[in-house]
């Protein structure tokens, strides 16, 4: 048995999803009894959902804005969740944990889980909005997927977090 209770639902909604990148990582955890898949879910409230440098997604967290945003729901251990969080860069502040409701898609009323995700972080998550001309998607699809770059195959000599700061920072002219 793995790293305990599966006790925190993790809402994923770009590269961790089935058939994206890094799935492989939830399958290890799957494997581990580290994670167990929940089922496909919707938030409750709109949320921005855009790509950035490297076709990485990026929810925004400012419910209200964008729409709302399909992905796949996992019960994860506390073991899985440090996996998790270090692959989402939590300690570079690329990404930050935060609570999400989310609904099973026909179920408005009943049945809304109190999960986390990813979202970008504060630093730049609103700019990276604004800089995408607050249009966003409602899912990031395979397609979405084929943009992204792994991060073994970008350029060693940068951080991708200063590369988010100086693309948002930029002004376009």
């Amino acid at each position: 048995m793995g790293g305990g209770a599966l006790a925190n639902h993790i809402f994923v909604y770009g590269t961790l999803k089935r058939n994206h990148p890094n799935h492989f990582l939830l399958e290890d955890l799957i494997s581990e009894n580290d994670a167990v898949y929940v089922g496909q879910r919707t938030t409750r409230l709109s949320y921005p959902l855009v790509t950035g440098l490297y076709g990485i997604p990026y929810l925004i967290n400012q419910s209200g804005s964008g729409q709302r945003i399909r992905g796949e729901l996992y019960s994860v251990s506390k073991r899985g969740l440090v996996r998790l969080d270090e692959l989402e860069g939590i300690k570079v502040e690329h990404y930050e944990r935060l609570p999400v409701e989310v609904v099973e898609e026909e179920e408005e009323s009943n049945g809304v889980v109190l999960a986390e995700a990813y979202f970008a972080h504060r630093r730049f998550g609103e700019r990276l909005w604004e800089k995408k001309g607050k249009l966003g998607m409602c899912e990031f699809g395979v397609n979405d997927g084929v943009s992204y770059v792994r991060p073994r195959d970008r350029p060693r000599f940068s951080s991708v977090i200063d590369e988010i700061e100086a693309f948002v920072s930029s002004t376009n002219d």
